[in-house]
């Protein structure tokens, strides 16, 4: 096994890209749950691909046998409903552990200096996984799938000049049709898979180039040992390897429960009018897109003219781009942040979820205010981040991490 290593090492750098990126990288000691969600991330992720590999070998892309495909997966292919059921419920899941993982980030300062690329991989993983998301909603060509890229579609229109232009390159036709289902199926199978991939390895080596931060936001680098050795750190393989195996077996145990037990969530994870046929000539009776849409799609109804609106939902995510050059203050944990910043946090939290909650639901007076006032600290938790971050009296650091 040595000699073969030798011969492998000899013409590819298998050895010591398993010491750079597991065996020899030293993480903080101090992680906490919260460290979790990065490695259930691509387990999700590998969840995605592989059912998604076995779901295109029995679907059919087009628009008169769409539905009947997905059908037929899930009556008649030898465990053709598990694979669909892993592969809807996993998109959810997928959502969950980002924004887990996202707020993580929030919470420890983890976008700031010398992380800001590792922050913005990271967000252009979010926006092409929006992308995909989008791409594969339309393939089940359902009635809440078919409405739903119509009413997401037509939001381009909006713009000016090119809007029109835009929404018909989108879609390929003037209406959605079998054209636009075709070319969201390429997209969603080949071209963005092949996007996220990159970016996850792009995201993975800036994070390993700097190292990872921790809860206290301290630079485990500043003290080594005689080695050379983080006194603060310890080898990501084996210590961590088997604590995130602890991870993952917990969340396959709630992920498992939920494929093999209630699938639909309510009609969240898979909405009640996509289990009919897709109908140009019947509209659903509200219109809404999957949950982990409905925060910025209750940014875009908050405002009732359709441009701002468009440019308002552009805005809150690339608002997420410059976080790190929002942030002015000296320290990177909430632990040892103000007030402010603690507060400033909690309502953009609440705000972001009571958006996703009334994005949901069918408009009325009463939630469109209430989705204006949330929009209104969605945005004002960015813009005034410079200022309460440089006014607030903040804590000492410890030199080390405290465990």
């Amino acid at each position: 096994m040595s000699k073969f290593m030798d011969w492998i090492d000899a013409r590819f750098p298998a050895t010591s890209m398993w010491e750079d990126h597991l065996s020899k990288y030293y993480a903080p000691k101090n992680f906490n749950f919260f460290y979790l969600f990065g490695s259930l991330a691509l387990l999700v992720l590998v969840n995605q691909i592989v059912t998604g590999i076995w779901l295109t070998m029995s679907y059919t892309p087009s628009a008169e046998e769409a539905f009947a495909s997905v059908e037929y997966i899930m009556r008649d292919v030898e465990y053709g409903s598990i694979l669909r059921l892993l592969h809807s419920t996993g998109a959810s899941a997928f959502f969950i552990v980002v924004y887990l993982h996202m707020f993580r980030g929030l919470l420890y300062g983890s976008y700031q200096k010398p992380r800001e690329l590792v922050w913005i991989f990271g967000m252009l993983i979010y926006l092409a996984l929006m992308a995909e998301a989008f791409m594969g909603y339309l393939l089940p060509w359902g009635q809440m799938s078919y409405w739903g890229a119509q009413v997401i579609i037509s939001l381009f229109g909006a713009i000016p000049v090119i809007g029109n232009d835009l929404a018909q390159w989108i879609r390929g036709d003037y209406v959605i049709s079998g054209i636009t289902l075709n070319r969201f199926f390429a997209l969603h199978v080949v071209a963005l898979p092949i996007v996220i991939l990159g970016l996850v390895v792009l995201h993975v080596l800036a994070l390993h180039e700097v190292g990872s931060n921790n809860p206290d936001g301290v630079d485990i680098k500043q003290y080594k040992d005689e080695d050379g050795k983080p006194l603060d750190g310890i080898a990501f393989h084996p210590y961590y390897t088997v604590k995130d195996i602890v991870g993952v077996v917990v969340f396959l145990f709630i992920f498992c429960s939920v494929v093999f037990f209630f699938p639909e969530m309510g009609g969240y994870f898979l909405e009640k009018p996509n289990f009919e046929q897709a109908n140009a000539f019947k509209t659903p009776e509200h219109i809404a897109p999957v949950w982990y849409f409905t925060p910025f799609y209750a940014i875009l109804r908050a405002i009732p003219d359709k441009l701002m609106g468009v440019m308002a939902m552009g805005a809150a995510i690339a608002v997420l781009f410059v976080l790190p050059w929002l942030d002015r203050s000296p320290v990177k944990s909430m632990r040892y942040k103000g007030w402010l910043s603690r507060i400033w946090l909690l309502l953009f939290c609440g705000a972001f979820v009571i958006l996703g909650i009334v994005g949901v639901l069918p408009p009325s007076p009463g939630r469109a205010l209430l989705s204006q006032v949330c929009t209104f600290v969605y945005f004002a938790y960015f813009i005034l981040m410079p200022f309460y971050t440089r006014m607030e009296r903040t804590k000492p650091v410890p030199q080390r991490v405290t465990g």
